[in-house]
């Protein structure tokens, strides 16, 4: 695997956006399109409201509503348009999509554990490895970091690969996917370096 961290001096704001009704559920939503549920307008608009006085030179977002709608907010009165990566979509959770994490960690405990304690090895069932999903996008963020070297960018990605590309980014090891699943509407500045 390249490493992302020696691609550029990019600052990149990885912002996850606002919640769907499957996120307020406890549900697994992974690369379905949902758009945002009221609760999810609110945090688009607190996250364009904090990050207003920071100044952008692109957005980039991944293709599901919910990162669409939160992005075409955090470009409004910037002058920007977000750009659309279809490789940032979220992790494909196959047979998983819409279940209660819950019902997953009751029925399936073997493979709940699996994803806490080797998340990149893990795949739910018809769906995709943590592993196989950041090489599907490592291509896309060297490419988006190459472009606006030493720039400013936001990155508008669902959890979890939103965590996946932050750890990466700040080789740190990845938190635990049941804790991030449902994580919404915050951002962290990352600054690669050198």
């Amino acid at each position: 695997m390249i490493s992302l961290r020696m691609a550029s001096q990019t600052r990149v704001a990885l912002v996850r956006p606002g919640a769907t009704s499957f996120d307020q559920q406890g549900r697994m939503k992974g690369s379905l399109d949902m758009p945002l549920c009221d609760q999810g307008h609110y945090q688009a608009e607190a996250l364009a409201e904090e990050l207003s006085a920071l100044s952008f030179d692109a957005i980039y977002t991944g293709p599901c509503e919910s990162a669409m709608q939160t992005a075409a907010r955090l470009a409004e009165g910037r002058g920007l348009r977000p750009k659309v990566v279809d490789a940032l979509r979220n992790i494909d959770h196959g047979l998983w999509h819409g279940k209660l994490i819950e019902e997953i960690r009751r029925n399936q405990p073997r493979l709940y554990r699996s994803f806490s304690e080797a998340p990149r090895a893990a795949c739910p069932p018809g769906g995709e490895r943590v592993a196989t999903a950041w090489l599907r996008i490592e291509k896309a963020i060297r490419r988006i970091l190459r472009r606006n070297r030493n720039q400013f960018i936001a990155l508008v990605i669902p959890d979890p690969l939103a965590s996946v590309v932050a750890s990466e980014l700040k080789d740190e090891p990845l938190p635990d996917i049941w804790k991030v699943e449902t994580d919404a509407g915050h951002w962290q500045l990352i600054e690669t370096p050198v």
